[in-house]
């Protein structure tokens, strides 16, 4: 039967060129000339707010690390997940274990495209999907800030994954899918300061959507329920709603916010808990007008219902 060879060999060459096509699409891609050119000289003051917007200690301290031994930036947090066990890796200045040898330039390529010194795919476990919305000039301000800080020996464990996602060229497909430098809320023209100057930490180096946002089954956020809190990336439990929509902080005002971030009280005089306390910790030393800024911007978003399942109560 002359059709079924011909309609056999048309599989082939199409499945052929899908795989081919799927193995360019997935290639890691770095900055271009013009972005890094934007990184500038950087400027270690300016860099230390960005390591704690950016949360640096929360993933890469030593867990359980205390003062001066949270900037020790020696990694091995395990972050279990439904995907596997991610380990953030040491970032301190250790020119063996840790990224003491990086280049400027190679830590923009990690934090803006999710790619590596040796052209690799970060996973997004880095939360570089939110990462690639900073500006350059930010970045290379953290890297002069970075290289204040001390060298610290100690590889940490690898990652623990299962196939598929043990084959990192794949996250090349979902790089495609979500990894953007637009920003995820527009406001239009004439809209104050304080708003844009919080959307910017709080959509790129505060990375807030990355827990507060739900996810779909590839692992990306929903851009359209923005912040309505998502079921814990870990365990079962949940990570709140931060809109003003039915089950949020609709009843906060801007200065419960500005409030909760620098001391860690709610208005009700709850006090922060659990993954929260250390991104409380790293807020709480932003300057003032950082804090409002977020504020500004968590009151001006759309709002939005709890974004994860309801959960019973306990009888």
């Amino acid at each position: 039967m002359p059709w079924l060879k011909k309609l056999v060999g048309a599989i082939v060459i199409l499945g052929g060129v899908g795989a081919v096509a799927g193995w360019v699409g997935s290639a890691p891609v770095r900055l271009d000339r013009e972005t890094l050119a934007k990184l500038g000289p950087g400027d270690a003051a300016r860099g230390k707010r960005i390591f704690y917007a950016g949360g640096c200690t929360s993933c890469h301290a030593k867990p359980g690390s205390q003062g001066d031994a949270r900037l020790q930036l020696v990694g091995g947090l395990e972050l279990k997940t439904p995907f596997g066990t991610f380990v953030p890796p040491n970032i301190s200045q250790d020119a063996k274990d840790g990224i003491g040898a990086w280049s400027v330039e190679d830590l923009a390529n990690a934090m803006l495209k999710g790619v590596s010194p040796s052209g690799r795919h970060f996973y997004p476990a880095f939360p570089y999907a939110s990462y690639a919305r900073m500006n350059p000039a930010d970045i290379g301000d953290l890297y002069a800030f970075l290289k204040t800080l001390p060298a610290v020996a100690g590889k940490a464990p690898a990652n623990s994954l299962g196939f598929p996602f043990n084959i990192r060229r794949g996250i090349g497909l979902w790089k495609l899918l979500y990894l953007s430098d637009q920003p995820v809320v527009p406001f239009p023209a004439g809209t104050p300061d304080p708003v844009m100057a919080g959307r910017y930490l709080v959509e790129g180096p505060g990375h807030c959507g990355e827990c507060h946002t739900p996810r779909d089954l590839a692992g990306g956020t929903k851009k359209n329920v923005w912040l309505a809190g998502a079921v814990a990336a870990e365990g079962s439990g949940v990570v709140p709603n931060i809109t003003s929509g039915e089950g949020g902080i609709g009843d906060w005002s801007e200065a419960d916010i500005v409030n909760y971030l620098e001391t860690g009280f709610t208005p009700d005089f709850d006090s922060v808990g659990g993954a929260m306390v250390d991104v409380q910790r790293n807020m709480a030393e932003l300057a003032p007008q950082d804090r409002a800024a977020i504020a500004a911007y968590l009151k001006a978003i759309p709002a939005h219902p709890n974004g994860y399942p309801a959960r019973k109560r306990a009888n």
